[in-house]
Protein backbone atom coordinates (compact mmCIF):
# COMPACT_ATOMS: atom_id res chain seq x y z
CA UNK A 1 0.00 0.00 0.00
CA UNK A 2 1.22 3.37 -1.12
CA UNK A 3 -0.22 7.16 -1.05
CA UNK A 4 1.86 10.04 -2.50
CA UNK A 5 1.29 13.47 -2.52
CA UNK A 6 2.11 15.69 -5.17
CA UNK A 7 2.03 18.86 -6.57
CA UNK A 8 2.99 21.57 -4.02
CA UNK A 9 5.61 24.29 -4.27
CA UNK A 10 5.96 27.96 -4.10
CA UNK A 11 2.71 29.85 -4.84
CA UNK A 12 2.18 33.78 -4.32
CA UNK A 13 -0.79 35.01 -2.26
CA UNK A 14 -3.71 34.83 -4.00
CA UNK A 15 -2.52 32.46 -6.57
CA UNK A 16 -3.94 28.64 -7.17
CA UNK A 17 -2.16 24.83 -6.70
CA UNK A 18 -3.83 22.01 -7.26
CA UNK A 19 -2.38 18.55 -5.17
CA UNK A 20 -2.60 15.36 -6.02
CA UNK A 21 -2.98 12.21 -3.78
CA UNK A 22 -2.13 8.48 -5.70
CA UNK A 23 -3.26 5.60 -3.50
CA UNK A 24 -2.10 1.78 -4.00
CA UNK A 25 -2.70 -1.26 -2.51
CA UNK A 26 -6.66 -1.00 -1.65
CA UNK A 27 -9.69 -0.39 -3.87
CA UNK A 28 -9.60 3.25 -4.04
CA UNK A 29 -13.46 3.99 -4.27
CA UNK A 30 -14.16 2.78 -0.41
CA UNK A 31 -11.93 4.71 1.39
CA UNK A 32 -12.70 8.27 2.69
CA UNK A 33 -9.87 10.82 1.57
CA UNK A 34 -8.38 13.15 4.49
CA UNK A 35 -6.13 16.74 3.71
CA UNK A 36 -4.38 17.38 6.34
CA UNK A 37 -1.40 20.20 6.72
CA UNK A 38 1.02 21.05 9.13
CA UNK A 39 2.39 24.02 9.58
CA UNK A 40 5.80 25.02 10.73
CA UNK A 41 5.32 25.20 14.70
CA UNK A 42 1.76 24.27 14.72
CA UNK A 43 -0.20 21.18 15.32
CA UNK A 44 -1.34 19.40 12.50
CA UNK A 45 -5.08 19.84 11.61
CA UNK A 46 -7.33 18.49 9.14
CA UNK A 47 -8.61 20.64 6.04
CA UNK A 48 -10.83 18.91 4.47
CA UNK A 49 -12.56 15.22 3.43
CA UNK A 50 -14.67 13.98 0.82
CA UNK A 51 -16.58 10.36 1.35
CA UNK A 52 -16.81 7.24 -0.87
CA UNK A 53 -20.10 8.97 -1.59
CA UNK A 54 -18.73 12.09 -2.76
CA UNK A 55 -19.68 14.27 0.46
CA UNK A 56 -17.14 16.81 1.44
CA UNK A 57 -16.72 18.86 4.40
CA UNK A 58 -14.40 22.02 4.62
CA UNK A 59 -12.26 23.35 7.72
CA UNK A 60 -13.98 26.82 8.16
CA UNK A 61 -10.80 28.76 7.46
CA UNK A 62 -10.45 27.49 3.72
CA UNK A 63 -13.90 27.40 2.83
CA UNK A 64 -15.02 28.80 0.07
CA UNK A 65 -11.18 28.74 -1.36
CA UNK A 66 -10.10 25.17 -1.22
CA UNK A 67 -12.28 21.75 -3.13
CA UNK A 68 -11.86 18.41 -2.75
CA UNK A 69 -12.23 16.18 -5.41
CA UNK A 70 -11.77 12.67 -6.14
CA UNK A 71 -11.28 10.25 -9.59
CA UNK A 72 -11.32 6.31 -8.58
CA UNK A 73 -10.63 5.71 -11.55
CA UNK A 74 -7.21 7.00 -11.23
CA UNK A 75 -7.24 6.13 -7.62
CA UNK A 76 -6.31 9.75 -7.15
CA UNK A 77 -7.38 12.71 -5.31
CA UNK A 78 -7.24 16.17 -5.43
CA UNK A 79 -7.26 19.51 -3.04
CA UNK A 80 -7.36 22.84 -5.56
CA UNK A 81 -6.31 25.56 -3.47
CA UNK A 82 -7.56 28.95 -4.71
CA UNK A 83 -7.13 32.25 -3.01
CA UNK A 84 -4.06 30.95 -1.40
CA UNK A 85 -3.40 33.27 1.57
CA UNK A 86 0.18 33.03 3.57
CA UNK A 87 -1.85 31.31 6.58
CA UNK A 88 -1.94 28.13 4.05
CA UNK A 89 1.97 27.91 4.24
CA UNK A 90 2.42 23.64 5.56
CA UNK A 91 3.21 20.38 4.47
CA UNK A 92 -0.30 18.87 3.29
CA UNK A 93 -0.53 15.03 3.70
CA UNK A 94 -2.88 13.08 2.32
CA UNK A 95 -4.42 10.18 4.73
CA UNK A 96 -6.89 7.56 3.01
CA UNK A 97 -9.22 5.50 5.08
CA UNK A 98 -9.07 1.91 4.74
CA UNK A 99 -10.20 1.13 8.12
CA UNK A 100 -14.13 -0.13 7.17
CA UNK A 101 -12.32 -2.14 4.35
CA UNK A 102 -11.12 -5.59 5.91
CA UNK A 103 -8.38 -7.01 4.19
CA UNK A 104 -6.78 -3.60 5.14
CA UNK A 105 -8.67 -2.31 8.25
CA UNK A 106 -6.19 0.79 8.74
CA UNK A 107 -5.42 4.02 7.50
CA UNK A 108 -2.25 5.25 5.28
CA UNK A 109 -0.15 8.54 5.05
CA UNK A 110 1.47 9.88 2.89
CA UNK A 111 4.56 11.68 3.49
CA UNK A 112 3.26 15.06 2.69
CA UNK A 113 3.84 17.86 -0.24
CA UNK A 114 5.34 21.16 1.10
CA UNK A 115 2.89 23.78 -0.18
CA UNK A 116 5.01 27.77 0.26
CA UNK A 117 3.76 30.94 0.09
CA UNK A 118 5.04 34.17 -0.77
CA UNK A 119 3.66 37.53 -0.08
Amino acid sequence: VDVVESGGGLVQAGGSLRLSCVASGGPFNVAPVNWYRHPRGKERELVATIGTNGATWYKDSVKGRFTVSRDNAKSTAYLHMDHVKPEDAAKYVCNVDWAEYEPLGMDYWGKGTLVTVSP
